[in-house]
């Protein structure tokens, strides 16, 4: 398990060349044309205002396995693995968003709908894991979306999300033994995490993976979401409970 869990770490230090390392954790291939084509738009990433706006709606589309028409891209987006990327129509990625869709085998691992809105400093991460997020989805600043050891996280169509969430599938790690370091014990296996349709969580909530969010519900601010939450349900709390049905 331990190889697993310190992978990245593991490519970083070995023996071999600086830019093996980097087209094996950045790109994720060893294509020398998407080395450079990746780096002309890494530098176009940096270039602000209306020129930047332009110069990425023309550039930054092929790098991905599939994007839409009308996809805005903001300043200093970070992409990892972006052929393992696909996206809709009419997206907005706003500024210092993090993509990371780093997999050993999978090429669709993040899977972002029409008409998704990621606003400033959203992280979305998957160490051989996957991220969907489905139409008309809000995801507010400095969320986090976490996806490991192949649970998913699926976040379903008109979802909002508050600002400096932390959504997870896969969040847990092993610690029966007490003689083994806790990292070296492997991710625990719970499932993923599931949001439905038309969901509102507020600011700050943590959602746990191994759980489900059924359709309609409201997930209040700060809650913390350890097991299911059925539908139409309004929820506060540390665990998260249902307060009344809407």
């Amino acid at each position: 398990m331990s190889e697993k869990i310190n992978k990245t770490h593991k490519v970083i230090t070995e023996d071999g060349s600086a830019l093996k390392k980097y087209q094996k954790v950045i790109l994720g291939t060893n294509s020398i044309f998407f080395l450079f084509y990746f780096e002309i738009c890494s530098w176009i990433s940096k270039f602000p205002g209306a020129l930047g706006i332009i110069l990425r709606k023309i550039f930054w589309p092929s790098l991905f396995a599939s994007c839409g028409k009308g996809v805005l891209f903001a300043e200093n987006i970070i992409l990892r693995h972006p052929r393992r990327i696909h996206l809709g129509d009419n997206i907005v990625i706003s500024e210092n968003c993090v993509l990371d869709a780093r997999h050993d085998t999978e090429s669709g691992v993040i899977k972002l709908e029409d008409d998704v809105i990621l606003s400033v400093n959203v992280m979305i991460s998957c160490k051989n894991g996957s991220v969907a997020i489905g139409k008309r989805t809000g995801i507010s600043a400095q969320t986090v979306i976490h996806s490991t050891n192949d649970c998913p996280v699926s976040i379903g169509s008109d979802v909002i999300i508050g600002a400096q969430s932390y959504l997870v599938g896969g969040g847990n790690y092993n610690f029966s033994d007490p003689l083994i370091p806790i990292k070296d014990q492997g991710i625990k296996n719970d499932g993923g995490l599931t949001i439905q349709n038309n969901v509102w969580i507020g600011a700050n909530v943590v959602a746990l993976g191994g759980t489900t969010i059924e359709t309609g519900s409201i997930i209040g601010a700060s809650a913390v979401v350890t097991k299911d939450i059925p539908a139409n349900s309004i929820c506060s709390g540390i665990p998260a409970t249902v307060n009344k049905t809407r």
